[in-house]
């Protein structure tokens, strides 16, 4: 594990780090997540040597990709050495590095750059994406998911620290604007969004001091029939389909050569 300075940060909470390694692997937001994820990288980057995923957390998703490509060079980075000690455990052949995903001290290193429901947590963003583009290889790629939809803003975002939620017009033009081209979005828990739409409307008026752990909870019969909800929405994702809206959204860029 490699240490570097961090910047000053206020956009995530480590101590939520234990509660998201329980959580994780019986959630059906994070299992569906990285379904997504792993079909995204066999599409857009099939010939990758390597991939970074920034503010990886507790190791799930490098779990799930180092599993399915065994040919990857596995980088996971993130601010909180709280988050890389599960990583460790989780992805051993992983190279774990700590460090500011506004400072990223890779030049034309990586062919592939994952961030995951990390973007919404920082205050620059477009600082990030520029420090992503310098990273990857020429023609390498980059995969994001993000909150989205204002309107969907609630307790839960404020106890997750989030500093936005996004529209898809805005995540593309900030991508466009670091010199990216977007290659795919789509959004993603679209046919669950009525159920969200409820569930923060019923936040904003009843359940001012949310916590994150209401949200993992999630899981038994209900949590499969959700899965299973979002597996028909991921199974037409593969056939061409990009859902409309949801709340979440999922780009696909690439660093022209």
């Amino acid at each position: 594990m490699t240490t570097s300075t961090r910047l000053p940060a206020r956009g995530y909470d480590p101590k939520h780090f234990s509660m998201l390694a329980e959580a994780e692997p019986a959630n059906f937001w994070f299992r569906s997540r990285n379904k997504l994820i792993l079909w995204a990288l066999q599409q857009f980057a099939p010939g990758a040597r390597n991939f970074l995923e920034i503010g990886c957390g507790t190791g799930f998703v490098l779990q799930a990709v180092a599993a399915r490509f065994p040919q990857l060079e596995i980088y996971g980075s993130e601010l909180f050495a709280e988050g890389l000690s599960f990583a460790a455990r989780r992805v051993p052949t992983a190279r774990l590095l700590e460090l500011d995903a506004r400072d990223i001290r890779f030049d034309s290193r990586f062919d592939a750059i994952g961030m995951f429901d990390v973007l919404e947590h920082i205050d620059d963003d477009r600082l990030v994406l520029e420090q992503v583009f310098k990273a990857l290889t020429p023609g390498g790629t980059m995969f994001i998911s993000v909150p989205q939809h204002r309107f969907l803003w609630g307790p839960s975002d404020v106890s997750c620290h989030h500093y936005r939620r996004y529209e898809k017009q805005e995540l593309v033009s900030k991508v466009q604007q670091a010199g990216f081209n977007v290659l795919a979005t789509t959004s993603f828990v679209s046919l669950l969004l009525p159920l969200m739409i409820a569930s923060r409307w019923c936040q904003r008026r009843f359940c001012h001091r949310h916590t994150v752990m209401s949200e993992l909870q999630v899981r038994g019969l209900l949590g499969a029939f959700l899965e299973g909800v979002l597996s028909f929405e991921l199974f037409l994702v593969r056939r061409g389909l990009s859902w409309p809206a949801g709340g979440s959204l999922f780009l696909v860029a690439h660093k022209p050569l």
